[in-house]
């Protein structure tokens, strides 16, 4: 089985296995470990904004936008204003985001904002995004404002796209942000995320804008936005909670999946990397900033490595 060895000083300190599937034309073509049924957490982002916008009637909403709704954001002020500026927009309210305020994942916005003297609250969710657009998929059609029960008409049609688009009639438990997080085989997700990379409808258009924008669906730190930093070709990327990564390469029409077994993610980069240098050679370069392979202290300094094992 593959895995990710941690060393610090030349001593090992974890192992770290892992699954990882490619999916093209519904077929899967590579593999690495066993099958592996797990949540999606955030990595569905692009299904329930898809899901939104059918509600909301497909309005004519920018890149930007489109972006911020299936982020998973640091938290930056850039981030912010947008989703204030979405929520005006729909006729929203700020209190009525139901996903919970944490810090800003980013500590650089995380200290402006406490110098600044502000105060944490849910629009500074890295899901703050995507609440919007539920919020206002509710408000176009008159249901309840609280979106986040699994039975929930808005979340019923999540379920039957994410149905369709799988496969797999997914499971579900809660996220962080309490809505329903998909519960899926990762072969399933792969099919999904090939849906992304066929480029068509609401995917297509959510794909291409996530694409464009990938500061914005992610953000200073994050590691999609790092992984994006070293296309060579379109690709499309989201992080999920606990060690769960998904990618679309539309010139390919592929979806893959990463899947860290122990759920975590400080070691996704090197298994991500691993995976797309040997299934799909030329798409990716490392870029030169780089660090993923590297264990630091709290100072920086290099102090261990990441290194695959097949």
């Amino acid at each position: 089985m593959a895995h990710i060895v941690c060393t610090r000083g030349g001593h090992l300190e974890s192992v770290h296995p892992f699954s990882a599937v490619a999916v093209q034309d519904g077929q899967i073509i590579e593999r690495i470990g066993p099958s592996w049924t797990t949540t999606m957490r955030s990595a569905a982002k692009p299904f329930q904004l898809a899901c939104s916008l059918e509600a909301l009637g497909d309005p004519d909403c920018s890149d930007a936008e489109l972006a911020v709704g299936s982020a998973s954001h640091a938290g930056e002020q850039v981030h912010v204003d947008l989703v204030r500026k979405l929520l005006g927009r729909f006729g929203v309210l700020e209190s009525q985001l139901a996903c919970g305020g944490h810090a800003p994942l980013w500590a650089g916005a995380h200290d402006a904002l406490v110098r600044g003297g502000g105060h944490i609250s849910d629009i500074h969710n890295n899901c703050s995004g995507k609440h919007t657009f539920m919020l206002a998929a509710c408000r176009a059609q008159g249901w309840d404002g609280d979106y986040r029960d699994p039975d929930h008409p808005l979340q019923q049609r999540i379920r039957v796209g994410m149905t369709t688009w799988s496969g797999v009639a997914p499971a579900h438990g809660t996220d962080g942000c309490g809505v329903p997080s998909w519960v899926l085989p990762i072969e399933a997700m792969g099919l999904a995320w090939a849906r992304i990379a066929e480029g068509e409808g609401r995917l297509g258009r959510i794909g291409r804008a996530m694409e464009a924008h990938p500061e914005l669906t992610s953000g200073t730190g994050r590691l999609d936005a790092a992984v994006m930093a070293g296309k060579q070709e379109r690709m499309i990327v989201k992080i999920g909670a606990q060690a769960l990564f998904c990618m679309a390469f539309p010139e390919r029409r592929t979806g893959v999946v990463v899947k860290l077994h122990t759920g975590v993610s400080d070691v996704l980069g090197p298994a991500i990397e691993h995976v797309v240098d040997a299934w799909l050679p030329g798409a990716w370069s490392r870029p030169d900033d780089w660090d993923q392979h590297r264990v630091r202290n709290v100072r920086g300094v290099p102090v261990g490595e990441k290194a695959v094992q097949a």
